[in-house]
Formats: C-alpha cells, sequence, structure tokens
C-alpha cells in the first residue's frame, strides 16, 4: 500500500515516482512491481549525504553533506525537497553545480530529503 510522499523505484528502466495520494493498489512499471525507497539517515562511506540545513529567516539553504557531494554526470543529487505542514518545495539540480538549494520557506520545516543517482534517498527530520 503506497503512502504519501513516498518514493517508489522501478529496478527495470529507474523511473521514480512519489506518491501523493496514496492507495491500495501495488505500483508497477515495465511490468514489475516497484521498489519502495528508504530514506537513509547516517552517512557511512566516504561521500556525505545528510542533509545540512541553515536558516536565515525566510531563507533555507540545504546542503548536502558536511563535505560538499560530487557532482559529476555519474555521481551526483538529482534533488532536494523541503517538507512543511503545509506543502513541499522541490528543486532540481544538475551535475558541475553545487550540491545545495535555497527556499523561501514561511512554515516549519519537517523534514529535508535528497537523491544521490548512486547511493539513493537521503532524509533529516527537523
Amino acid at each position: 500500500m503506497a503512502k504519501r510522499l513516498q518514493f517508489y523505484k522501478c529496478e527495470v528502466c529507474g523511473n521514480i515516482v512519489e506518491v501523493y495520494d496514496g492507495g491500495a493498489g501495488q505500483l508497477v512499471c515495465c511490468g514489475q512491481p516497484m521498489v519502495l525507497l528508504e530514506a537513509k539517515t547516517a552517512d557511512m562511506g566516504l561521500e556525505k549525504h545528510v542533509p545540512v540545513v541553515e536558516s536565515e529567516g525566510e531563507n533555507v539553504k540545504v546542503k548536502v553533506g558536511e563535505v560538499p557531494h560530487p557532482m559529476e554526470d555519474a555521481h551526483h543529487i538529482e534533488w532536494i525537497e523541503v517538507i512543511t505542514k503545509d506543502g513541499k518545495c522541490t528543486r532540481f539540480l544538475k551535475p558541475n553545480a553545487p550540491a545545495e538549494a535555497t527556499f523561501k520557506i514561511t512554515d516549519d520545516i519537517i523534514e529535508v530529503r535528497e537523491h544521490c543517482n548512486v547511493h539513493g534517498l537521503w532524509t533529516k527530520k527537523m
């Protein structure tokens, strides 16, 4: 059963979907069930992935990792997402750009998530 704001990935073609309205049905792509992406919360390898949040009034800067994450074609952060009680905001990133994004947030942040094309989904609960 898919739940709101979960991510699912097709292991055949790589499609990733985010659920806005959950339901009892199974998500399927390329003829196979999609896999729920479980968010990691603690760094273990050389690259750092846990989001770092810096707030200055309504401006919220999210950096990926305490040490800047690589942003190469083969290994990069695809997006950063900030979730508040009233909604969410997503910024899509490109290789060769900084692994960070700035958001204008007027509500309390509940969670910050980001996705690495190599190491998957990462989150920080606030």
